[in-house]
């Protein structure tokens, strides 16, 4: 997260919102949706086996239509596969990224 916290950091500018999100996002002042997309994303990550069709549902119900929510997937499973591959193979942050 240190150097996703970073990019977030210049892109927002909002230093609170960043250490929310790097302590617990659900302490981050967030707007329904985003929040919504993050449990969606939390439990996918955390327990890919319990989704079930109104965790899908949840995201409809605060605007995502099926293609954002396709790319929410999507994006939340590869980064899930990007980080297992990297930790399995023991790969480091290089040091640029790493004190970010």
């Amino acid at each position: 997260m240190t150097h996703h916290g970073a990019g977030l950091r210049k892109l927002t500018g909002n230093d609170a919102l960043v250490e929310a999100l790097q302590t617990d996002y659900r302490s981050a002042p967030l707007e329904p949706a985003d929040r919504a997309m993050l449990d969606y994303v939390d439990k996918l990550t955390r327990a890919p086996w319990t989704m079930k069709a109104e965790d899908v549902e949840a995201l409809c119900g605060v605007g995502f239509d099926d293609a954002a929510i396709l790319d929410i997937c999507q994006v939340a499973a590869y980064f899930a596969f990007v980080n297992r591959m990297a930790d399995g193979l023991g790969v480091e942050l290089e040091d640029h990224l790493r004190n970010s």
